[in-house]
């Protein structure tokens, strides 16, 4: 008999929906998960954007993860001042078999206090601060430092979660989930990272993450303060 696996994603408001979503529809079909969505409070909570989501479990109701995932989201600066979400995540991360995150989720890892001296991946808009936090940032789209595995901005959620899928069940199976939901990606711009944005498009992005540097880094720096 195949061998659950417990697969908690830990969720907060403003959450960016598809830092989840994506993994959560790869990880959801490998053999033997167990999907455990939990925010603080439990219940409902509001994404980024028009969507929401009910039925969440409390945080301090879960017991351990097998997979601990943190994805990111405009939210997150509010949520590194979370005393007990952050104590929550820490909880579980400890003892994690794999701590994972996607985009921004590497920030609320590293105010955790879990990702010191070790390599991750971020939003490339925020990496410059994920380096001020004592990690070793790494600009490829997924990231692995030990039982680390970290993904980079929103879409990379997909193929972190299929390289966890493979991890978890073997690469045969992370092929046939990928063919499952046909992820086969060819965007229409070749738009999706710094190096291939049109200047002005880039300048603009840059431009309005600056606008949140400041809060952000202060937020991040309390987190660590509490969470050393």
């Amino acid at each position: 008999m195949q061998a659950s696996i417990d697969i908690v994603f830990a969720l907060f408001p403003r959450v960016t929906q598809l830092d989840f979503t994506g993994p959560y529809e790869v990880l959801w079909r490998v053999p033997g998960a167990r999907i455990t969505l939990a925010s603080r409070e439990g219940g409902a909570l509001s994404a980024d954007g028009a969507l929401s989501f009910s039925g969440l479990s409390r945080l301090e109701d879960v017991a351990s993860a097998d997979v601990l995932c943190v994805p990111g989201g405009t939210g997150v600066t509010e949520t590194l001042r979370d005393a007990e979400y952050m104590r929550q995540v820490r909880r579980l991360g400890a003892s994690a078999r794999y701590l994972t995150s996607v985009c921004t989720g590497s920030l609320i890892l590293a105010g955790a206090g879990l990702l010191e001296g070790k390599r991750a991946a971020c939003h490339w808009a925020w990496r410059a601060l994920l380096a001020e936090q004592g990690v070793l940032v790494d600009e490829a789209r997924i990231v692995r430092d030990g039982h680390v595995i970290t993904g980079g901005g929103v879409t990379a959620g997909i193929d972190f979660g299929l390289a966890v899928a493979a991890e978890l069940a073997g690469e045969p199976a992370a092929r046939a989930i990928q063919l499952a939901i046909e992820y086969a990606p060819d965007p229409p711009f070749a738009s999706g990272r710094p190096e291939l944005a049109p200047p002005d498009v880039l300048a603009a992005a840059r431009e309005r993450a600056a606008l949140q540097y400041p809060e952000r880094q202060a937020a991040l720096q309390a987190a660590r303060r509490h969470h050393p």
